[in-house]
């Protein structure tokens, strides 16, 4: 069995040799990148949080630490999972019969889903941006919303910051209904 893959990582290499669209080869190369970015982001995260944090006991700086690691696997999940689920859904077809292939529009509408994920991640950090934030014990105002996107920017700055976790929570959803919905 050379076809098969061995877990997340064998995942990638399979699901773009086997897929015949374009968009979604586009899509595994893009989530790999992405991936990488955001796992390293996360481990240095992670790093200035214990940075920070090194003489303290447990309590509330113990969960600081998780909740950075929750919210990286939370952001790769949904990039990743685009990809594991037409490997996934590929191997399984091809053990059951040798000459299954997924719906024509299943990969493409996948690749689309991902992408989608991909930019609802930006927009929920520009939703989450608050007016006045300090950095470096200097305070900046977040920038007034102009040209082309000035609509779009103005009203995601309008979107409490509570709420900015749904922009990316609603785009891992659809990639749910895509795969429920075609596979």
């Amino acid at each position: 069995m050379a076809d098969e893959y061995g877990g997340i990582i064998g995942a990638f290499p399979y699901a773009f040799r086997r897929s015949d669209s374009r968009l979604f080869r586009s899509y595994v190369v893009v989530a790999g990148l992405v991936t990488l970015l955001l796992t390293v982001l996360c481990v240095l995260a992670i790093v200035v949080v214990f940075g920070q944090t090194a003489g303290a006991r447990g309590g509330s700086f113990t969960l600081s630490r998780s909740f950075i690691a929750l919210l990286g696997l939370l952001a790769v999940l949904p990039v990743v999972g685009p990809v594991l689920l037409a490997a996934r859904t590929r191997r399984r077809g091809r053990d059951a019969d040798a000459g299954f292939e997924p719906p024509g529009n299943y990969e493409p509408l996948l690749a689309v889903a991902g992408y989608l994920f991909l930019c609802s991640l930006y927009l929920g950090l520009v939703a989450s941006m608050p007016e006045t934030f300090v950095l470096d014990s200097e305070t900046i105002s977040r920038p007034a919303p102009s040209g082309v996107f000035a609509p779009v920017v103005a009203a995601l700055y309008a979107v409490p910051a509570i709420a900015s976790p749904l922009i990316p929570g609603v785009a891992a959803a659809v990639i749910l209904v895509v795969h429920r919905w075609l596979r």
